[in-house]
């Protein structure tokens, strides 16, 4: 019997290119890799982020990228509930859309397949004001 770990046996033995691997058990595998946004889609809702900044409407945020979703939450003052949350869910890209904005209630705000067009809740209407 050996002391030294299974990892360490196997760094010994030469990888082949030839090995075949099962897609069925990768895709199953126990750790699989969490959601991310793309960078593309990090850009969109960055440049909505830098513009509320600079209105002074929000300060602070946090991004998670978790197995199932990854979200993007908005903060006024750090030590709060997020203002809003912006989900990526691909479970759901088929259905109602993988993009959403939600509240701090938890109230869906807006839901779709395109990310530029779920971000559209965040831009203002102008009002006409009478002097």
């Amino acid at each position: 019997m050996d002391d030294q770990p299974d990892l360490q046996r196997d760094r010994a033995r030469p990888t082949n290119s030839a090995d075949v691997i099962d897609l069925r058990e990768y895709k199953f595998a126990k750790d699989p890799l969490p959601v991310t946004f793309h960078r593309r889609e990090l850009d969109m809702i960055l440049w909505i982020y830098g513009r509320m900044v600079g209105e002074g409407e929000w300060k602070d945020y946090a991004l998670d990228h978790m197995r199932d979703v990854a979200v993007f939450s908005v903060f006024k003052r750090s030590g709060e509930l997020p203002l809003y949350q912006i989900i990526k869910d691909p479970r759901l890209a088929n259905k109602q859309g993988a993009f959403s904005v939600v509240n701090t209630a938890g109230k869906v705000l807006k839901r779709g397949q395109d990310l530029k067009q779920v971000l559209k809740v965040f831009d203002k209407v102008l009002k006409l004001v009478e002097t």
